[in-house]
């Protein structure tokens, strides 16, 4: 008889049946532990859940009075005898991989991760693993980042250049993650950097939590247009052609996304300049965080799922594809993907609390 898993894929989660508890459940379950706070990946209605304390007040913001437990990176928890510790994914503030052992058997969940240090999240480190459960968002060659100092080189120089023509800038990306990582690489010799409600409310939970932050602020109904378009706005997606957005006109809108990266994909965003940035692991990078932790098994969650398991077990490791509802909140797959028309696995979900999230991007 085959020895069952240590951990399973259900129809509610990654499931842990010895220490009873699920990774990132989509359907409300008694015992929760969370990589990170997107709501693709922290879902309402858990009875507990477990994080990393860096998740806490946006998770508390996002989800409301819920039953919350926080450990530091390298803390380990014990489940029904069934060790778990967190180590950071380098994906946003507070993300984490989940490391789970029993009776000598270890699986890592990376959730979402990146291998570059963006000088605000904790830098990834592999983990060693008999199985590892990965992302693959960007897992087709065509994704391979520049290093974030010159991408944050040209989105400076744009904004300057803005100034001097007497436009305003307003650069959009995604409220917990993008956002910050944007404000904390910009030149704020430029400008003040102001900030749409909701990437500063989250801006806010990041502070309640001791995260240090550049200084911003919130645009509201009393803010002078005049002095806001002296200085840089950070946006959400969902603000993209609205009348918040419209009344900074002229302006140069910017969008920051690893989907940058496809011809086209600026001008599906109706954008004036796009920004290759993502806080997801590139091609190169997907495979180099596989390969450090050591696995006899990798499991492929959302992305390119089907092309990047074939390319893995062609180079010589055993990978499996498998289906989540992961890769939907925060990621804004094109519109037409790149790999001659495969989709995603993933789907694109609003947050059980109601809030809006922007629907997504990378």
């Amino acid at each position: 008889m085959a020895k069952k898993p240590l951990l399973e894929f259900t129809d509610r989660g990654i499931y842990c049946a010895p220490g009873k508890f699920y990774i990132d459940p989509w359907k409300p379950v008694n015992d929760a532990v969370i990589t990170h706070a997107h709501a693709d990946h922290a879902y309402w209605g858990h009875n507990h859940y477990l994080a990393h304390h860096l998740s806490r007040e946006v998770l508390l913001y996002r989800l409301g009075e819920i039953n919350l437990q926080t450990v530091e990176y390298g803390e380990t928890i014990l489940k029904n005898g069934v060790k778990i510790s967190l180590y950071p994914a380098g994906h946003v503030i507070g993300s984490a991989q989940i490391r789970v052992e029993y009776k000598g058997e270890v699986w890592v969940v990376s959730g979402d991760y990146k291998v570059e240090n963006d000088g605000i999240s904790t830098p990834f480190e592999p983990v060693k693993c008999h199985h590892f459960i990965s992302e693959c968002t960007f897992g087709m060659p065509v994704y391979q980042w520049k290093p974030q100092v010159q991408t944050f080189n040209e989105i400076n120089n744009w904004w300057r250049n803005n100034l001097d023509h007497g436009l305003a800038t307003v650069l959009v990306g995604y409220s917990l993650g993008k956002a910050q990582r944007i404000l904390q690489n910009l030149d704020l010799l430029n400008g003040k950097v102001y900030t749409h409600g909701v990437i500063e409310n989250t801006n806010e939970a990041l502070r309640r939590n001791s995260v240090i932050l550049n200084p911003t602020e919130r645009i509201t109904q009393e803010s002078s247009k005049e002095e806001v378009r002296k200085g840089i706005i950070i946006a959400p997606p969902s603000s993209v052609g609205t009348p918040w957005m419209r009344k900074f006109q002229p302006y140069s809108f910017g969008y920051c996304s690893g989907w940058m990266a496809i011809r086209g994909a600026k001008r599906r965003r109706a954008a004036d300049r796009g920004f290759v940035l993502s806080d997801h692991a590139d091609w190169d990078g997907l495979i180099t965080a596989i390969d450090a932790t050591g696995c006899e098994c990798v499991y492929l969650t959302h992305g390119y799922t089907a092309t990047f398991t074939r390319y893995l077990n062609e180079i010589g490791f055993n990978a499996r594809e498998v289906h989540t509802l992961y890769g939907g909140e925060e990621e804004d797959a094109p519109t037409q993907p790149a790999a001659e028309g495969e989709e995603l696995n993933g789907s694109n979900k609003v947050s059980p609390s109601g809030e809006d999230l922007e629907g997504a991007d990378l």
